[in-house]
């Protein structure tokens, strides 16, 4: 008897052992299927990503052949990505939920913006979201179709994304905490570990290893390399900007001293005006389209030369960084955005400078103060007065916008009021694209070309734009000229228009968008806007050529007869080597253009020092201040903590 009770002690000792061991065996199975399934899913999701950002099947299935490419690196991190979420929200596969409506609505955004403005997304970007936000009316009234799509669509995936919720927290069942602790076991280690080889300014042997490489110089190629998600990250870690190689203070007590030590203005204080033209461009470049009469007809008799824009279609406030501070984009990360986040102290501008000699100084921009973070960056450069919608006058619009006329009246009537020497810096805004066909009623230009008519009649909104700010121009040197005062007038465009299919039929350009790599004479071509520095006692300066940005403080103060240490004697002899200092490219006064310089071991010293300077005024201790900007000795500059968002400063405005 208790033989035979051992014996079936046993078997059920063994059929125990047999269960959990086909427990075990079902959980093992079950852990691997669960994993399986959320590769198998990261994987449609990665496609799906890279398709929507890139426009491409093909190119799609390119970026996936190569087996140890980014693209099963991307599939890993966003398997992991899916795994926390479950995790926290306490559901299987409820993670997808959460990372795939952001990354589709990501790299859809990126497809339009590389579309729009030929640059893929940038963490950046969300800087300025409240722009983009403000001028949805005026895309909405230009493309009303567009906009009831966007809008459809928008009610249309939240409304899915709600049923889906609710549907999958219904059917799906709840985890175990041993369940959820597991995957936050794995999943926040391991996520962890792609957040620290995401810096690109660090050597990292797994990112190598993983083939990642990041290409900061060329931002294009990093995110085709890359994809969308890894070069998205790769990103995030610009908003700090770290010192060039060689700085220190004895690099910057080395920069050779400006023959002049001081500034020096004539007796007479000339007054000085500057206006970046919205978009301001020559329409007529178009290859086989006539445009009568003449759109730019005042600025093409007066005209000095040509702006070389680092950007092409937007991003306004990069070009009217350079032009104010005379510092340039092409020391700082690529897809920076200065005004929003380097900005925060103040930076020495010409601004600065006209308000140390005594001048009254005011920005001009007829929309709201908040814009480009414009109402705290025009106070670190120096402006007395930011007039914008906020405290102008009501101004005459012409289409959707203020127009140039009400602009350049308004201009003139400041200059009237104004009985000290002034320096006033003028933003226009009629000419802010898009240009849809019939935005002005009353147009007073023809336009002959050999495309659809929908592109003729963008061409000629474009053209009526761009001949109102034309005018404008004219209106404030007949103005001037009549002036007992010497005054200085500087007009150019900030970039090309966002013109994008007209480009492309009228042959201008193989792609809606400009290049920005390329050879010069294509990059001349695609980034050139016209230039005028014109004075009423000279008339306009001549045979300036094609200059960055960066350059046109030293044309303005010499074509007013003033000298500074740093704007008429360190640009002046930069620029006397070279007219262009882009991002991608050096333009030499002689010689070939330099491609990939940033990329070079050694750098041509007069561009060393050009980059360690802008660094130390910027961002470090300011040694070259006494030297190069000695309006700023012995000023309180006071790092404030405060939001980039958007805030208006109502004691400045």
């Amino acid at each position: 008897m208790a033989k035979l009770f051992a014996t079936g002690k046993a078997v059920a000792r063994d059929e125990e052992n047999e269960a959990e061991a086909l427990s075990r065996r079902a959980y093992a199975l079950g852990v691997l299927r669960s994993v399986m399934i959320t590769l198998a899913v990261s994987a449609v999701l990665v496609f799906a990503i890279e398709f929507v950002a890139r426009g491409s099947f093909v190119d799609t299935l390119n970026f996936f052949q190569q087996p140890f490419k980014p693209s099963w690196t991307t599939v890993a991190l966003f398997a992991l990505l899916i795994i926390g979420f479950d995790a926290l929200l306490g559901r299987p596969y409820n993670g997808l939920l959460v990372v795939a409506p952001v990354a589709l609505a990501l790299a859809f955004v990126g497809h339009q913006k590389s579309l729009y403005l030929g640059d893929p997304l940038y963490p950046t970007d969300f800087l300025y979201i409240r722009q983009i936000v403000e001028l949805m009316p005026l895309l909405v009234r230009e493309r009303p179709l567009a906009g009831i799509g966007i809008a459809a669509g928008l009610i249309g995936g939240i409304s899915l994304l709600v049923l889906a919720w609710r549907y999958w927290r219904r059917r799906m069942p709840a985890l175990s905490f041993w369940a959820r602790m597991s995957r936050l076991a794995i999943a926040i280690p391991a996520l962890a570990f792609f957040v620290s080889i995401m810096d690109y300014a660090t050597f990292s042997w797994t990112r190598d290893r993983l083939q990642i490489i990041p290409m900061m110089w060329d931002q294009k190629e990093n995110y085709a390399s890359n994809g969308f998600a890894i070069a998205f990250a790769l990103n995030v870690p610009m908003a700090k900007v770290k010192a060039p190689q060689g700085y220190s203070d004895k690099a910057i007590d080395a920069i050779a001293a400006p023959s002049q030590a001081a500034a020096v203005l004539p007796e007479e204080k000339p007054d000085v005006i500057i206006v970046m033209s919205e978009s301001f461009w020559d329409p007529t470049r178009l290859p086989g389209v006539s445009i009568t009469p003449d759109p730019i007809q005042n600025v093409r008799a007066a005209q000095s030369g040509h702006v070389f824009s680092p950007e092409f279609g937007g991003m306004t406030a990069n070009v009217e960084f350079e032009a104010l501070t005379g510092f340039s984009n092409a020391f700082l990360p690529a897809g920076s955005i200065p005004y929003q986040q380097y900005v925060r102290a103040p930076v020495p501008s010409l601004a600065t400078f006209f308000k140390s000699e005594g001048y009254d100084t005011k920005a001009i921009h007829p929309f709201g103060s908040w814009f480009w973070n414009r109402s705290f960056v025009y106070k670190d450069f120096g402006f007395d007065t930011f007039l914008s919608e906020e405290n102008l006058p009501p101004l005459e619009k012409r289409g959707p916008l203020v127009s140039d006329a009400a602009l350049t009246e308004e201009i003139i009537r400041q200059a009237d009021a104004t009985d000290h020497p002034f320096f006033f810096f003028a933003v226009s805004l009629q000419s802010h694209g898009p240009y849809e066909p019939n935005r002005y009623s009353d147009t007073t230009h023809k336009v002959d070309a050999p495309t659809s008519q929908w592109t003729r009649d963008s061409i000629l909104t474009y053209a009526e734009g761009a001949s109102d700010a034309d005018r404008g121009l004219k209106r404030l040197m007949d103005w001037a000229s009549k002036r007992e005062r010497p005054t200085v007038i500087a007009f150019f465009g900030d970039h090309l228009p966002p013109l994008g299919p007209v480009y492309v039929e009228t042959g201008f350009m193989k792609e809606p968008v400009a290049k920005r790599k390329a050879p010069l004479d294509e990059m001349l071509v695609q980034h050139e806007t016209p230039l005028v520095v014109w004075s009423n006692r000279t008339g306009a300066a001549r045979d300036i050529g094609s200059i960055s940005p960066a350059f046109l403080p030293l044309h303005v103060l010499e074509t007013a007869g003033i000298s500074h240490p740093y704007y008429t004697g360190f640009l002046g002899d930069l620029h006397d080597r070279y007219r262009v200092v882009d991002r991608n490219m050096l333009m030499p006064r002689q010689g070939q253009s330099v491609f990939d310089w940033s990329r070079q071991k050694e750098l041509d010293p007069a561009i060393r020092d050009f980059r360690w300077l802008q660094y130390d005024m910027m961002f470090g201790k300011r040694r070259g201040a006494k030297g190069f900007f000695p309006e700023t000795v012995d000023k309180v500059v006071a790092n404030r903590t405060r939001s980039p968002l958007f805030v208006r400063d109502e004691a400045f405005s």
